[in-house]
């Protein structure tokens, strides 16, 4: 699929593709995430796109990157933080920044329902630009505790072509005690070049997503590409 999309913009019209890469942020603000915790996180994220090495890699190449980002927590607990947005130049990063940054948590009293989360991801990107890659980056401090999981999401939702990336947030001994890094390795990841950033605790949120955004949106060239 994403080969016959590249194929497609050498081949057609340049319009038809609006985009490298659909880029869509999951920050986790479930009951288990307190307030000094929600703060390091939605900062950290803000902090991390205007970081000089990512705004690099973000404006590489010749196609942007489209961004959208969302807060989540129980079934129905999920709040759109920024709508897509096309990222042409530092000033639509600073845009996008300045926009989590000044957000305000919608609740506090939810589970953890990540499958649910993936499905009103899947629903963003399916209204989102028509870009060559899709990719959902979900970050999460603990495992599923309530509906159905991400495996069920990954059959029941659209999921073809996506990849979904996971920030693990090992804030807690009781959370490293559940297997959190392999919850998220064998349930969350999937789809090509899928993998994981790990953060130990929330204090490292900031520099963990840097490096997980250099490394999603680092530009891509046709021989990465693989029939």
């Amino acid at each position: 699929m994403r080969l016959a999309a590249l194929l497609a913009l050498i081949a057609g019209p340049a319009a038809a593709i609006d985009c490298r890469l659909a880029l869509l942020l999951a920050l986790d603000v479930s009951s288990s995430v307190d307030a000094e915790e929600d703060a390091l996180q939605r900062q950290g994220v803000a902090a991390a796109l205007v970081a000089p090495e990512v705004e690099a890699a973000f404006l590489q190449g010749d196609l942007p990157v489209a961004l959208a980002a969302f807060e989540w927590s129980g079934r129905y607990n999920q709040a759109l933080l920024v709508d897509w947005t096309l990222i042409r130049s530092g000033t639509d990063l600073a845009a996008a920044s300045r926009a989590i940054s000044v957000s305000e948590r919608s609740q506090t009293d939810f589970p953890t329902a990540m499958g649910y989360a993936l499905g009103y991801g899947a629903g963003l990107l399916a209204d989102g630009p028509e870009c060559l890659f899709r990719t959902i980056d979900v970050s999460g401090d603990g495992v599923n505790n309530e509906g159905f999981g991400p495996q069920i999401a990954y059959r029941h939702f659209e999921f073809g072509g996506v990849t979904v990336n996971g920030l693990v947030i090992n804030a807690a001994d009781f959370e490293g005690s559940i297997g959190l890094i392999d919850f998220f390795r064998t349930e969350v990841i999937r789809g090509p070049g899928a993998f994981i950033e790990i953060a130990t605790g929330f204090g490292d949120f900031e520099a963990a997503m840097r490096r997980k955004l250099v490394r999603e949106v680092s530009a891509l060239s046709i021989g990465m590409l693989r029939p």
